[in-house]
């Protein structure tokens, strides 16, 4: 379940669509703000903090990607397009502006509803407790580092996520979804398998960092965990 009372500001025009959004928002227990122009967004953000901007491309006083660069301007606060056009270079524009996910119309409330949440949990980082507890661990958040017996491991962006989500609750086992809703920015593009390639380049590079060691466990049908200490 998210943090209670995080606040979510919906940037929507179109009412029945942003009804849905803030049901579903409201049904996974945030506190949502519902505005349908950016300038009122950015007046909203101005006066109060939120956890997280839904953002739509198509706005009827400005762009959307005006919006998010000012919002990113501002500070550091997560960004979720939604628009209608999906082609690979509206996507790559919003991702480079600083937008952290991209979530094309129509689409299902119960899929962006994850997707807020990874969002979410990547903004937060891992849970400084749980990494601390794991032998061998050690995970610098703000660098996007992690090493392992003493070793900085050479991770691509998926690797690194992925191994991050494992190593915020050592033992527990994720399914391939939760993993690739967690380490993609659009897992429905990711297969089973990709999950399963990746996991063998971190192995092979944890074995390179200590060739006896294999702390991540394979669940046959279930999933994956990471060893506990």
């Amino acid at each position: 379940m998210p943090e209670p009372r995080q606040t979510i500001l919906v940037v929507e025009d179109e009412p029945p669509i942003a009804e849905t959004i803030v049901y579903a928002l409201q049904t996974e227990g945030w506190a949502v703000l519902w505005k349908t122009t950016g300038r009122d967004a950015l007046a909203v953000m101005q006066d109060q903090p939120v956890a997280l901007v839904v953002l739509d491309v198509g706005l009827p006083d400005m762009s959307g990607l005006d919006v998010c660069r000012e919002i990113q301007r501002r500070g550091p606060v997560p960004v979720i397009f939604l628009t209608a056009r999906s082609s690979e270079v509206d996507r790559i524009v919003g991702l480079e502006l600083g937008a952290d996910d991209y979530v094309a119309k129509p689409f299902s409330p119960r899929e962006l509803t994850a997707r807020v949440r990874a969002v979410l949990r990547r903004a937060r980082g891992p849970d400084p407790a749980a990494t601390a507890a794991t032998g061998g661990w050690s995970h610098d958040a703000a660098r996007c580092r992690i090493t392992y017996t003493g070793k900085v491991l050479d991770l691509t962006r998926n690797e690194y996520r992925l191994l991050s989500v494992l190593l915020a609750a050592p033992g527990r086992v994720f399914s391939r979804d939760q993993l690739m809703t967690a380490a993609w920015d659009d897992p429905g593009a990711a297969l089973d398998r990709t999950v399963d390639a990746h996991i063998k380049m971190l192995r092979a590079k944890l074995r390179e960092a200590a060739p006896a060691a294999d702390p991540i466990v394979t669940h046959r049908g279930l999933g994956y965990s990471l060893r506990e200490p």
